[in-house]
């Protein structure tokens, strides 16, 4: 008698099942819509090498004055990993924003490992994209 495989997680897991595991500091949140737009835009920046991606080198990049697009998971734990992040962006006028999932922000960055944060730059291939994500995201509201 063969041994049937138990199946632990479906490889996709919906937006909303994604929602609850996020953190409360995660604000804005992007959208579904949105969030497959900023995975296309990882996806097209990584093959132009134009990411940074975790914490210790994405701050590095901020301080050093590189613009582009924050990307934060939503839901790392412990929050204290990358909380002071949001607060480097306002000060250095650089748009963020969260999406619910490291683990798919780890997949668009083709990486096998999750990511917890990455700095999309701007690229001439992938303009039109970026630009459309860009705008989307300094339109939602920041946290008080």
């Amino acid at each position: 008698m063969p041994k049937v495989k138990k199946e632990s997680k479906s490889p996709e897991r919906t937006y909303q099942e994604l929602l609850v595991n996020l953190n409360p500091v995660s604000q804005p949140l992007a959208s579904r819509k949105l969030s497959k737009k900023l995975y296309k835009c990882i996806k097209k920046a990584v093959k132009q090498k134009q990411i940074r991606r975790g914490v210790k080198e994405v701050q590095k990049f901020i301080n050093k004055g590189e613009q582009g697009i924050v990307v934060l998971a939503g839901d790392t734990l412990p929050i204290e990993v990358y909380c002071h992040l949001p607060v480097m962006c306002e000060d250095h006028k650089l748009p963020y924003i969260y999406v619910p999932s490291k683990v798919d922000l780890g997949a668009a960055a083709g990486s096998k490992r999750p990511t917890c944060v990455i700095l999309v730059k701007t690229h001439m291939d992938y303009q039109e994209a970026y630009d459309e994500c860009l705008e989307e995201v300094q339109t939602l509201p920041l946290p008080l």
